[in-house]
């Protein structure tokens, strides 16, 4: 039993099946050398940090039915 198929057996991740799209992925790497890989996620947080942050896409808030006039206009409440 390869270590992907031990991955999804264990932890029920599929590592050959891409999140985004469901298309075939291959590994094409593995590294174990501990000072390669924080060098690695190193580099990733650093890039991280430079990214602006984008604002949250949050719709804007709304009054609760109640608090506003069912017709707003002439004679309404």
């Amino acid at each position: 039993m390869t270590w992907a198929q031990r991955l999804k057996r264990v932890f029920n991740i599929d590592i050959e099946v891409c999140g985004r799209c469901g298309g075939a992925v291959r590994v094409i790497a593995c590294i174990e050398d501990q000072e390669t890989i924080d060098r690695i996620l190193d580099h990733l947080r650093q890039k991280e940090q430079e990214l602006p942050t984008q604002p949250l896409l949050v719709p804007p808030t709304r009054a609760s039915p109640g608090a506003l006039p069912l017709f707003a206009g002439k004679g309404a409440r």
